[in-house]
């Protein structure tokens, strides 16, 4: 049900209105950032999680690289002390805990600590959960054992207040963000939605394989969404009270109504794509924007594809996988992730204030 780029990584932004008042709970310089791996049980489906936490540090230079990706953050460089909000980042599916990299990285040099993760069966080594409860259902469910985790250990838990935490998420981590905040899906949207767009191959292209695995269950694929839905507190709850904003990128929405968005009562910041062809606007971003009533902002990234949002490669990775990699003419990639970005710690700023701060 979700856009298929584990596949290709195989084969190898209305303005957001912001008052200045909290700004100066945050004003601090811009700072170093150091980063630590971090691993998480997964409850969803045992074993565990990768992950990484950036953070501010003190004294830290240059770039570091990890495979594919340049990180410019240093390895294990000493925190700055002090408690600080945390965002967890969410990747799509058949991403990484390290596709968004520069969005961690710019947050956790103005302030915040950062963590992301790697969402099992989910990712860029193994999709095969792909519209099953264990990625629809589960995923929140694993960012809140992440949150749990961090918490929770000795290393960061004095580091961390609890009352400012946020999520952002792309594609299907925004999907993710928004189940976090209150979003409850209606996964028989999906066959609705394939019924009346058979020729969008991104979402329902794998509409016969899930037809026939249906069968082999004795199911109608109905029933067998329907049975889905049915699970939604298999693992717990997915909505997480902890979690006082999302910052969504191309979120994927289609499975959502108005009854199920009216239960988001914490901010939400939307952006999207105009030429997205995995997700489209039309019945994905824009078709929620109106119906979340805590709604901060939405802004649309003129000409740009879906994959705008994945962090710029580095040169090894836009030859390995041009598809993600490679953006239309008009649209500057590195810009376009300056203005997320500064959009983001706007968004974080004004929204993860936190009673007593």
């Amino acid at each position: 049900m979700r856009p298929g780029i584990s596949r290709i990584l195989k084969r190898g932004w209305l303005a957001l209105a912001l008052c200045c008042a909290p700004l100066a709970l945050f004003a601090q310089s811009i700072t170093g950032v150091g980063f630590q791996p971090i691993t998480i049980h997964d409850p969803v489906n045992g074993g565990a999680m990768p992950g990484y936490v950036f953070y501010p540090a003190a004294h830290a230079e240059g770039a570091t690289w990890v495979g594919p990706y340049q990180l410019h953050a240093t390895r294990n460089a000493a925190a700055i002390p002090g408690t600080k909000p945390l965002v967890v980042i969410s990747h799509g599916h058949g991403g990484s805990d390290l596709g968004h990299h520069d969005l961690a990285v710019y947050l956790a040099s103005h302030g915040f600590i950062v963590a992301t993760l790697e969402h099992p069966r989910d990712n860029f080594h193994d999709a095969s959960g792909d519209g099953h409860p264990e990625v629809e259902i589960g995923r929140p469910i694993q960012v809140k054992a992440a949150i749990d985790m961090l918490l929770a250990d000795p290393r960061w838990k004095t580091s961390i207040d609890p009352q400012r935490i946020g999520v952002a998420g792309f594609s299907n981590g925004g999907y993710t963000s928004l189940l976090l905040v209150g979003a409850v899906p209606r996964f028989t949207r999906f066959m609705d939605y394939c019924k009346a767009h058979p020729d969008d191959s991104n979402q329902c292209g794998g509409f016969g394989a899930f037809k026939a695995e249906a069968a082999r269950h004795g199911q109608t694929p109905e029933q067998m969404l329907a049975a889905m839905q049915g699970e939604f507190h298999r693992w717990g709850d997915p909505h997480d009270p902890r979690v006082k904003a999302a910052f969504a990128m191309a979120p994927q929405s289609l499975v959502f109504d108005k009854s199920g968005l009216a239960s988001i009562d914490r901010p939400v910041f939307l952006y999207y794509g105009q030429d997205d062809r995995v997700l489209v606007p039309r019945y994905n971003a824009l078709h929620i924007a109106p119906l979340i009533k805590t709604l901060a902002g939405i802004k649309m990234i003129p000409k740009a594809g879906h994959y705008v949002f994945l962090s710029p490669c580095s040169p090894q990775l836009t030859k390995d996988v041009p598809e993600i990699c490679l953006d239309p003419p008009g649209v500057d990639r590195v810009a376009v992730h300056r203005q997320i970005d500064a959009d983001a710690l706007a968004f974080f700023r004004k929204t993860l204030t936190g009673a007593g701060h």
